[in-house]
């Protein structure tokens, strides 16, 4: 059955104007416009008027569900700040460059926690098949210290309420362009957690984090999963190496629910990473996400944000993109952007928007099965990952 013809899931989407509090400062990279600039223009597609579709406010998430992966210390500590932005504490983390302090940013952050568990409850009680927050993503955040723009770590705490609630093996799918280097600690030596991360190499960019040897701790080796591609790899190398790895390895772990991170800071005109992706490679893998979920989980999803800097440009039609294929009415990539939207855009920055909602990319890949390359840097990558991942679970590196 083709996407377009498979029954409409229950999709919830997390939104509320609060959301938008979640804000370093005005020149900061992580501006909630793109949040805003998203949620617009996905209503102008006509996407959430489709009736599968809830929009759901997230609650403030409160210091004991914090704290069921948090330690107690750093949710005081993120109160405090929140309460005196002035002093920060580096030591958690706090005040920062990356991660400087302002007025409310516990309750802005403990929004952002609440809308991921509330996604996590959605699942488990059926109200959802699938659930998105695009606000979410906070994929650097550590159990006790703030890093990279990211002071709790939604994802993490819905993946905790999951395990909580009787699931018994969740899949954490990160395709960020920097290594989602928070869950994966949180969960490092967590059996029931496979924690994948496809991203670019630490050699080149923060945080130095996720080689292939990277594979979980000693009650959970081969649940941490790094794919760290080389600065430069564009659409075919990427989804190349998300099919040799993620598939294989995602079927063989068996997971009940899928919770995805979709930072799309991997695209060519981002300025934080040093990756050459389009949007519609992107939306390809956002399809890809979805059909094993309903291959794996029957359906069981949560997808969330991530980073993404390029405001206008990419991340709106990335995570439109993401809202719709949760929906099972993926948005073709050659539609164009209405035209109200792009007026928007216009005279918010004076800059013209794009006019279609894919960059017209050709995102054909090399399929595994046509042989491994030892001269291409990306093959080299996907090898030794396999080989350090594949043979605890049965599986050859060279032919599975």
């Amino acid at each position: 059955m083709s996407k377009s013809a498979a029954p409409s899931p229950p999709t919830q989407v997390i939104w509320s104007g609060d959301l938008m509090a979640y804000r370093f400062s005005d020149s900061h990279p992580m501006h909630p416009a793109r949040l805003d600039l998203t949620m617009r223009l996905t209503a102008e597609l006509g996407t959430l008027a489709r009736p599968n579709y809830t929009v759901v406010e997230p609650p403030v998430a409160a210091d004991a569900e914090l704290e069921t992966i948090h330690d107690p210390e750093y949710v005081a500590a993120v109160r405090r700040a929140s309460e005196s932005p002035g002093e920060p504490n580096e030591a958690a983390g706090l005040g920062t460059e990356d991660n400087p302090l302002f007025p409310g940013i516990h309750e802005a952050s403990a929004r952002l926690a609440g809308g991921s568990l509330v996604a996590a409850e959605g699942i488990l009680s059926g109200a959802a098949l699938h659930a998105v927050n695009i606000a979410g993503g906070m994929h650097h955040a550590a159990r006790g210290h703030a890093s990279g723009f990211c002071v709790y770590n939604d994802a993490a705490l819905a993946i905790q309420r999951l395990l909580d609630g009787g699931v018994a093996r969740v899949l954490y799918i990160d395709v960020d362009a920097h290594h989602g280097d928070g869950t994966e600690r949180i969960f490092w030596n967590e059996p029931r957690v496979m924690t994948i991360s496809l991203h670019e190499s630490g050699m080149s960019l923060f945080p130095g984090t996720g080689f292939a040897n990277d594979i979980g701790g000693p009650d959970a080796a081969g649940t941490a999963v790094n794919v760290a591609v080389p600065a430069g790899t564009g659409d075919a190398g990427w989804l190349r190496a998300f099919h040799a790895v993620v598939p294989q390895i995602a079927t063989a772990f068996a997971p009940e629910v899928i919770v995805s991170q979709h930072g799309c800071d991997g695209h060519a005109l981002d300025m934080l990473s040093n990756l050459r992706l389009s949007v519609d490679g992107q939306r390809q893998n956002m399809l890809d996400v979805s059909d094993l979920a309903d291959r794996l989980c029957e359906g069981r999803w949560i997808a969330t944000g991530g980073g993404g800097y390029n405001v206008a440009n990419v991340v709106p039609r990335a995570w439109s993109h993401l809202i719709a294929i949760a929906g099972g009415r993926p948005v073709p990539a050659r539609t164009p952007v209405p035209q109200p939207w792009r007026d928007h855009v216009a005279e918010l920055y004076g800059t013209e928007a794009p006019a279609m909602m894919g960059d017209d990319a050709d995102i054909w890949w090399r399929s595994w099965e046509v042989g491994y390359d030892p001269a291409d840097p990306v093959d080299r990558t996907i090898m030794a990952t396999r080989k350090e991942v594949f043979p605890l679970y049965g599986l050859d590196p060279w032919f599975d």
